[in-house]
């Protein structure tokens, strides 16, 4: 009798490799495997998941360019070599710029899925070279591991604008891709009145002050230049504001314009945060500023609607797919479009409370176990292909 992917689980509790990226190197991949390994723990108990990463390579110590060494061998050589001999049923990338494991994997015999986030390092490389010391070797380096991801048997995506890319620029049919959009941790919720008022007592934030929130990196697509004129032309109005900035630090070219502009005292730089202390600043916030450029998803838009917070974005790439009507959307570029919106906030209150309302309707539709089941079922259905072939 020709074996099913179910039959196999009934006899042999399934075996999932999942493949991770070192340790520390990206908050929001470790987010994502993170959410999706506890989702899978929860949707298919009986599983077992086989976590792999690469050793992690010692910060600050010793000669730059040895453990810059050290780092790409432990990364394209000893973490491929170890995964490929793990004896697991089937093994997901959760990171498409690690599909160079995928050139490994692919003789194994096992099927391999890979979750492709974006790929906006083809149309902005800028973004690798404001992190890397020889950035042409990277460029090439990135996008060698990410075509890797054409050898996978079926390749995640978490929007339809990234699968779309994914067709476009690395030519994948849409047979092999399925749009599985991401989830968000638990721990993002609303809270109570009292503990608002708290939180905002202690970031110091009055009453009358209409907080302006900003979590991520500082990349160019970020655009968080923009967010400062926004604060700028705010401010220049004798508006009550302050800005509230998580995740990646201000460049000098920005302190330089905070400076100039007599920002110093409405803007403050709070590191990057816990899961609980991020759920703190977007409570405390009365608006999640995000013009983002490019987002393959973007997390930040629904951790802030399940805080109740409402959300100010762009209207380009993913972002729409995210939010629907549940936020302001904006060309990321008019700066005067996101003026108006926050002030709209500021003075409708019954439009604030609309778009909070819309906020945590919309979210109900995003969680790591319902996209854990979808990705499941993936793994089910390459299996039973396999095991049903010839």
């Amino acid at each position: 009798m020709v074996g099913t992917a179910q039959s196999y689980e009934v006899e042999n509790a399934m075996r999932i490799g999942i493949l991770r990226r070192e340790p520390g190197i990206s908050f929001s991949m470790d987010i994502y495997a993170d959410g999706l390994v506890r989702g899978l723990k929860t949707v298919r108990p009986t599983w077992n998941i086989i976590e792999m990463q690469p050793q992690s390579t010692p910060r600050g110590q010793g000669n730059v360019w040895l453990r810059g060494g050290q780092k790409y061998y432990r990364r394209y050589w000893q973490h491929p070599r170890r995964a490929r001999s793990q004896a697991v049923d089937l093994f997901h990338i959760t990171d498409h710029s690690d599909g160079h494991l995928a050139y490994w994997l692919a003789g194994t015999g096992k099927p391999v899925v890979v979750t492709c986030h974006d790929l906006i390092n083809f149309l902005q490389p800028e973004n690798i070279s404001d992190q890397a010391r020889v950035s042409a070797v990277s460029t090439a380096i990135w996008q060698y591991s990410v075509k890797g991801i054409r050898k996978a048997d079926h390749i995640v995506t978490v929007s339809d604008y990234t699968a779309k890319d994914a067709m476009r620029l690395l030519h994948i049919p849409a047979s092999h891709l399925t749009t599985v959009p991401n989830g968000f941790d638990a721990e993002f919720t609303r809270f109570s009145a009292e503990q608002v008022q708290s939180i905002r007592e202690y970031y110091h934030l009055s009453p009358d002050c209409f907080c302006l929130l900003h979590v991520g990196s500082n990349q160019p697509r970020k655009n968080v230049f923009t967010v400062l004129k926004v604060l700028a032309a705010l401010c220049a109005q004798g508006l009550p504001v302050q800005f509230l900035k998580a995740g990646g630090d201000f460049n000098q070219e920005q302190r330089d314009f905070i400076a100039a502009h007599n920002l110093t005292s409405v803007v403050r730089y709070l590191g990057k945060p816990d899961t609980a202390t991020l759920a703190q600043l977007y409570n405390a916030a009365d608006v999640l500023l995000s013009p983002s450029l490019y987002e393959g998803f973007g997390i930040t838009i629904l951790e802030a609607m399940a805080c109740g917070t409402p959300v100010i974005t762009s209207n380009v790439t993913s972002l729409p797919e995210v939010v629907g009507d549940a936020g302001i959307l904006v060309n990321p570029t008019d700066v005067d479009a996101m003026v108006q919106a926050v002030q709209r906030l500021m003075q409708e209150t019954s439009y604030r409370k609309l778009l909070i309302e819309r906020g945590l309707s919309r979210v109900q539709a995003f969680s790591w176990e319902r996209t854990a089941e979808q990705v499941a079922q993936i793994y089910e259905k390459i299996l039973d292909s396999s095991l049903s072939a010839p």
